[in-house]
């Protein structure tokens, strides 16, 4: 495998890792500075040069997008998709999980834990925010900020208005988010590599730091993920776009809260707590994507109009439940499952005599119409009445019903 590695910092742990990891596998492996890059854009020829050199013969990219340079360095991954090079993540999923508030949107159409967050602008809107995410102390951070920068504790409510003030005063975005108190300035690390997690390690503050993070000085200890919140660092990462990602998650008292995504997490801190190979573990994975690539979606779109790719989700009580494949009749209705996601775990192309559990969700391509008929339909979100007492027997709150899964992008 030819493989490029983009990173304004070849001399950083994480790059020359990765460089070193590749070379120890018999790969041909090359830093480029993503900023020296000029892509070239004409009808159906899409070139990238690298200082003044036309850039060819790549199998594939593992990007390490810093914050500062998220627009140029997407819009280059972006480039290299379009050249087909395999990158180890998508454009779309960088910047989906570069910025928090795009991330925690994408997340909350998901069953997956997050603590509760407001976004507002309107100074008379700080206060009732404070109060929905349940009053001091809170949480304060800036949309971009990265290793804890940009991230401040209010112990109280006028402590907190004076900060968001401060903030938007500066013309800066901020997020306002729950206190998780029994989290006690400790947090989870996971790293997430195509459909598993590599390594974990929690991090623990230090003195009176509430931030975790190694930048901060925490203290780290390597540990072994159960499989709840194994599954939710994979599902996080699998709806964010991502194929490589560091997620953060805090240990809530209903189970894991996910703080956010890292589309190039740092491999220092998680290789030398846990003593594991993290990067052959990247490289490994892009290596077996070039050699096995995915399918490619657009391919099956042209085949026959009225065709396309669908994903459709198994609810608890469907008339699916409990039914192999074979029985639930798809392919009398001209649907072919290609892919079967249940938790962390993906069958492709899985047998008829696969049984159809709740929660599966099922990648097909087939007759749009057909699949149409399967999805069921989105209730709309009803605000619950602000009434004390409701006696009626009956009332469905449409928030606990599952939704569809849908894979999130820009």
């Amino acid at each position: 495998m030819d493989l490029g590695i983009l990173s304004c910092s070849p001399r950083c742990y994480s790059t020359r890792r990765l460089l070193e990891a590749a070379t120890q596998r018999g790969h041909k492996a090359r830093v480029f500075n993503t900023l020296k890059f000029a892509i070239d854009l004409e009808a159906g020829t899409p070139d990238l040069y690298y200082r003044q050199r036309p850039v060819e013969d790549l199998d594939a990219v593992i990007p390490r997008i810093g914050a500062s340079i998220t627009y140029y360095g997407t819009a280059v991954v972006r480039q290299f998709e379009q050249m087909d090079v395999f990158s180890a993540n998508s454009s779309a999923g960088i910047s989906n999980s570069r910025d928090k508030l795009r991330c925690l949107q994408i997340l909350s159409r998901h069953q997956i834990g997050i603590p509760k967050t407001v976004f507002v602008r309107e100074k008379d809107d700080i206060l009732p925010a404070i109060e929905r995410v349940g009053g001091a102390p809170v949480i304060i951070k800036l949309i971009e900020g990265t290793q804890g920068v940009g991230v401040v504790l209010a112990e109280s409510v006028s402590s907190a208005e004076a900060i968001i003030e401060l903030l938007q005063s500066q013309r800066q975005n901020v997020l306002v988010q729950k206190f998780v108190a029994e989290s006690k300035g400790r947090d989870i690390r996971a790293i997430v590599v195509g459909d598993q997690v590599v390594a974990a390690m929690r991090r623990v503050a230090q003195g009176t730091e509430f931030r975790s993070n190694v930048h901060r000085g925490g203290r780290t200890e390597s540990i072994e993920l159960s499989p709840e919140f194994a599954e939710t660092a994979v599902r996080a990462t699998q709806i964010m776009g991502l194929r490589v990602a560091g997620v953060d998650m805090l240990e809530g008292q209903d189970g894991p809260q996910i703080m956010e995504l890292n589309s190039s997490p740092g491999l220092e801190g998680i290789e030398t707590c846990t003593g594991l190979d993290v990067a052959g573990a990247i490289v490994d994975y892009t290596a077996a994507q070039v050699d096995f690539p995915e399918m490619d979606i657009r391919q099956r779109l042209t085949v026959s109009r009225g065709y396309g790719i669908a994903e459709i989700y198994i609810p608890e009580g469907s008339s699916y439940c409990g039914k192999t494949i074979e029985e639930a009749a798809l392919r009398d209705s001209d649907i072919n499952v290609l892919t079967l996601y249940r938790g962390t775990t993906v069958i492709p192309n899985p047998k008829a005599s696969r049984v159809l559990e709740a929660g599966d969700r099922l990648l097909c391509f087939g007759k749009l119409e057909a699949m149409r008929s399967l999805i069921p339909k989105r209730a709309r979100r009803r605000r619950k009445p602000q009434v004390q007492a409701i006696t009626e027997s009956n009332v469905v709150d449409v928030d606990s019903l599952p939704a569809p899964a849908q894979t999130e992008g820009n």
